[in-house]
């Protein structure tokens, strides 16, 4: 009788170390959004473009996500894209936030290293990327790129 006390107390133990250790674990998804801010942060412009000193600033149109609308700007300078801003993204709740402080810095990495619309989808933001990819792709055309 001991022996099954000492079991089903052990069994119990086990079971509640196992739920605290699942609930406590921390996904590559649970980023920090610290940083994000100063490649995104940018009030929503109607698609059109702009002449500056620095180049040619360029905004693709707002393409519609299931998620919400994503619209990519563009400064091109001599046939170059140097700069990518996402102007509009989806942001309704925590993990929309979360999961665009960690796809659109890698779009946008990805956009200034390819300069086309050649790059990868980032895992985890297929929707997102699909909707990057297709403003992108218009900005570009606007561009003549």
């Amino acid at each position: 009788m001991v022996t099954g006390v000492r079991r089903i107390a052990l069994w119990f133990a086990v079971t509640v170390t196992v739920v605290v250790l699942l609930f406590g674990y921390r996904t590559s998804t649970g980023a920090s959004t610290v940083g994000v801010n100063t490649v995104l942060a940018s009030p929503a412009v109607p698609a059109g473009t702009t002449a500056s000193a620095v180049g040619t600033t360029v905004t693709g149109p707002s393409a519609s996500t299931r998620w919400g609308p994503v619209q990519v700007q563009l400064t091109v300078a001599g046939g170059v894209i140097t700069d990518v801003t996402v102007v509009e993204y989806p942001s309704g709740n925590g993990k929309d936030r979360q999961i665009n402080a960690r796809a659109l810095p890698v779009l946008v990495r990805e956009t200034l290293a390819a300069q086309s619309t050649g790059i990868d989808m980032v895992s985890g933001a297929t929707v997102t990327s699909e909707g990057y990819l297709e403003s992108l792709q218009g900005a570009l055309d606007q561009a003549g790129l």
